[in-house]
Parts: C-alpha cells; sequence; structure tokens
C-alpha cells in the first residue's frame, strides 16, 4: 500500500510538472529509450538502427519520431519530446507491424536484441531555470552535432541546494559574458536516484575543448570557487561525449509535431 501511494504520488508530481512545463512554453520532457551497446556490436547496431528507419520511410509509419545521440561509452539514446505519459502509449509501432507483417517485423527488433544486454526507458525534464543559452533555450544547435554530458547525482537532501549553486552559476556565466552555453536536464520518472545533467553542443571535439578552455578563463578563480562549492553537493560526476545521429533518426508524419535533439 505504502509503495502504491508512493508511485501514485510520483506520477501526479510528474503530471504537474508536465502540465507546467506545456504551460510556460519553454520546458520539455523526452522519452528516453536508451540502449547499452556491446563493444563489438555497435557496427550491427547501427546497421538495425537504419534499416528501421528505412522501413518506416519506406512504409510512412505515422506517429512515430525520435532522435538519436550516441556517446562514446557505447550508449545509445533515442529521444522523443512528449507531453504526457499517455503520449508514450499512443507512440509504438503497431503501424509499421501490420504494414512489414510479423515475422519481418520481429526480425528487425531480434537484429536490435543482439547487440546489448540491458536498455531501458525513462523521462528526462528539460530545465530553463537552469539552463544558459542567452540567445534563447533551443535544443537545435545547427552546425553543432557533437555533445558532451556532464552528469550529476545528487541525494534528495542536496538537491535544493545544488540548484541554488546552479543558478548561481548560470548568473555568474551571464555576468562574464561566457560563450559556453549548456542545456540542463532533471531526472524524471522511471529514474533510479536524482541527477542533473547539462549538455554542451559544438562543432567537434576541438571546437569543445577551445570553447572549454577560453570558459575557464572568462569565470578565473571566482568560477572555480563555485565549481567547487556546487560539487559538494555532488554525489557521483561523468563526463560523456558523443554526438547526434540525424543518420538514425526518425520523423513520422504528425500533427505539426517538430522533432526535438538530445
Amino acid at each position: 500500500m505504502q509503495i502504491t501511494k508512493k508511485i501514485i504520488g510520483m506520477l501526479f508530481c510528474l503530471c504537474l510538472a508536465l502540465s507546467m512545463y506545456a504551460q510556460e512554453g519553454k520546458n520539455q520532457a523526452f522519452w528516453v529509450h536508451e540502449d547499452q551497446v556491446k563493444p563489438s556490436m555497435r557496427a550491427e547496431y547501427e546497421k538495425a538502427s537504419k534499416d528501421l528507419v528505412t522501413a518506416c520511410k519506406q512504409n510512412n509509419v505515422k506517429n512515430m519520431q525520435w532522435s538519436v545521440a550516441s556517446m562514446n561509452d557505447g550508449t545509445y539514446l533515442a529521444i522523443t519530446p512528449i507531453e504526457s505519459l499517455a503520449d508514450i502509449q499512443d507512440m509504438n509501432f503497431e503501424d509499421l507491424k501490420e504494414k512489414v507483417g510479423e515475422d519481418s517485423f520481429n526480425k528487425m527488433f531480434e537484429n536490435f536484441d543482439k547487440c546489448y544486454s540491458k536498455h531501458g526507458d525513462y523521462v528526462t525534464i528539460l530545465n530553463p531555470s537552469l539552463s544558459y543559452m542567452p540567445n534563447g533555450l533551443s535544443t537545435d544547435t545547427p552546425g553543432q552535432d557533437y555533445r558532451v554530458w556532464h552528469r550529476m547525482e545528487v541525494a534528495p537532501s542536496n538537491m535544493g541546494k545544488l540548484q541554488t549553486k546552479m543558478r548561481e552559476l548560470k548568473d555568474l556565466f551571464a555576468t562574464k559574458n561566457s560563450k559556453m552555453q549548456y542545456r540542463i536536464y532533471q531526472s524524471g520518472f522511471g529514474n533510479v536516484g536524482n541527477s542533473f545533467v547539462a549538455v554542451i553542443s559544438a562543432k567537434d571535439a576541438m571546437d569543445y575543448d577551445r570553447i572549454s578552455s577560453e570558459n575557464d578563463k572568462v569565470l578565473g578563480e571566482e568560477g572555480q570557487k563555485l565549481f567547487d562549492e556546487m560539487f559538494e553537493y555532488v554525489d557521483a560526476y561523468k563526463v560523456v561525449r558523443g554526438s547526434m545521429r540525424p543518420d538514425l533518426a526518425y520523423q513520422g508524419a504528425q500533427e505539426e509535431t517538430k522533432i526535438v535533439k538530445e
């Protein structure tokens, strides 16, 4: 009974959050399907992904869309913007299954299954109050498909304190007119534990390293001090690099729905 109440509470909080995001017109929730691909199977996985995209295009599959990010640790993220949990239920491959037949459909997904030992789904939420994009918050960064993800795990007791420091950091970036821009994503339904992920876009690895080095100089000792204070509330920290993969993405015919990256 206690567990049921907790789940209901989590669902209520998520639905409330998604409602607030839709009203503000800035925040966005994303349904993420994560595949942790075996090192030896990355080529096979990408072939299976491209075959799925081709099948969806050839059969004009509707009401499905996803962008894909690949990380250098073998993680692939299929990302779809949503407004409510009901959107996840409504997005499925029944249209494709009906058009290609059950045997062909099952074969396509068997090709995926042999490529990983772990995969799963969860919701992540873009938090504009913590993000720094002075020219307007957007996940669309033309010409900058390279990505760096800074993931911070935080205990529930330190959530508020960490967010306070992150807002101070955002203010410092603005005061110093930093050229490094970032988006902050917060863990949502389906995640175990609490986390924030700062996502930075760049043209390539060299461009990111240049921007990062210049940003260190711009923020100076004041920035270093603030980062140190912020990390006092972080339980674990991990940096992963990778890129968006337009070749693995699919945009089905939908009602005025724009695919959103990350």
